[in-house]
């Protein structure tokens, strides 16, 4: 087999603490910081002079992962308004399933969370929503009614 397992899904924040706090909020865990830089840094980035805080956030199953990343240098490159729209190529979301959909959310909002739509109900399955989180990234919330 090629592949063992995916390992991360990784996000570049310009707010190391407020994308942290968010995603804690959300229910995960923060696992480690840590900074990294040096010739593999470089190496792996196609980047020269990389200088990155790193946080690894982890689901409480302990299964999924996000790596928020702040680049002290190179600085970060915006790569455009922070509110695009959900169906940009190469730009989609990260979905978690919850336990209380709408509480979720209203634990987010605090944090910087605005729904991109609405709350839909599909069918009798699923509660569904996407939210915006820290640096513009699209989280989708769905909560399993039955």
């Amino acid at each position: 087999m090629a592949i063992q397992r995916m390992d991360n899904v990784g996000i570049v924040v310009e707010d190391m603490d407020a994308a942290i706090a968010f995603f804690v909020e959300l229910g995960m865990e923060l696992e480690g910081r840590t900074e990294v830089e040096g010739p593999v840094a470089d190496q792996c980035t196609g980047l020269d002079g990389v200088r990155c805080d790193i946080a690894m956030v982890r689901t409480p199953d302990g299964l999924s992962r996000l790596e928020l990343a702040k680049y002290r240098s190179p600085a970060a490159i915006s790569a455009g308004p922070r509110n695009r729209p959900h169906n940009i190529l190469g730009t989609h979301r990260v979905m978690f399933a919850v336990d209380d959909l709408e509480d979720t959310v209203a634990r987010l909002r605090p944090h910087g969370a605005e729904l991109v739509g609405e709350i839909a109900r599909f069918e009798d399955s699923y509660l569904l929503c996407y939210l915006r989180g820290p640096e513009g990234i699209i989280v989708g919330l769905a909560e399993q009614l039955s």
